[in-house]
């Protein structure tokens, strides 16, 4: 009788997504309360759309320099814990030892299964680093290229999300008239990405979807409030 063969499918691509998040939340939001907040006190388009693209471009660099410090405190914070468990490892192999032991310990393995396993791990110097750094520390080994691809990553996906927002105000030249449209389309693209959000991140997608509309919604009318109390 054939066996149908048994396939995993697991989702990958985490660090990519969490990057696509952090830049278009920011990229429709960011520029969306600005052009709000200027219109409520001028009614300009070219004005909105040069100030949008000023903050987009910022905001897109200022983005992306920060995701990839990020990536590359990870990549050095994961290369000195490697040093010091190598260290332990070679120093203190006694210590190490009875560390792994616990941490078998605490998946049910007894205290006997426990030493056969650690026995053989500490045969594997390396292997045995690799495991302590995994499920001791918590800690995976970062892609080299992590930071670069997340820095083009951040910044292009706030671009991405910050020209919806300006859009209307570059086909439009009052900028009274653009924002409602402004609205509609930054409030639909922001139900969009919350739903596809939630799909990626196992979050409920109609309350990922509500959540970051109010997030937006929020902002935008705060800033426009704000620009015409001033004005």
């Amino acid at each position: 009788m054939p066996v149908t063969p048994h396939i995993e499918h697991h989702f990958t691509a985490g660090a990519v997504v969490r990057d696509v998040v952090i830049g278009m939340s920011d990229g429709l939001t960011v520029p969306f309360a600005l052009a709000a907040g200027l219109t409520g006190a001028l009614d300009a388009s070219a004005i909105v759309v040069t100030a949008g693209l000023a903050e987009v471009a910022a905001g897109s660099i200022a983005m992306g320099l920060g995701g990839y410090l990020a990536a590359k405190s990870d990549a050095e914070h994961y290369a000195s814990e490697r040093v010091r468990e190598q260290r332990e490892v070679k120093e203190i192999p006694a210590e190490e030892v009875k560390e792994t032991t616990e941490i078998f310990e605490s998946y049910g393995l007894t205290h006997e299964e426990s030493k056969t396993v650690v026995k053989a791990l500490a045969r594997r110097p390396e292997t045995w680093v690799d495991f302590m750094m995994r499920f001791e520390l918590g800690l995976e080994k970062p892609d080299p290229r992590r930071a670069a691809r997340s820095a083009l990553t951040i910044a292009g996906a706030y671009v991405g999300g910050g020209l919806i927002p300006l859009f209307p105000y570059m086909v439009v030249v009052s900028a009274k008239k653009a924002l409602p449209i402004s609205i509609a389309v930054t409030l639909l693209a922001l139900t969009v990405f919350g739903y596809v959000k939630g799909r990626f991140t196992g979050a409920r997608p109609v309350r990922s979807a509500l959540q970051t509309v109010l997030i937006g919604a929020l902002a935008a009318g705060m800033a426009f409030l704000l620009a015409r109390a001033i004005s």
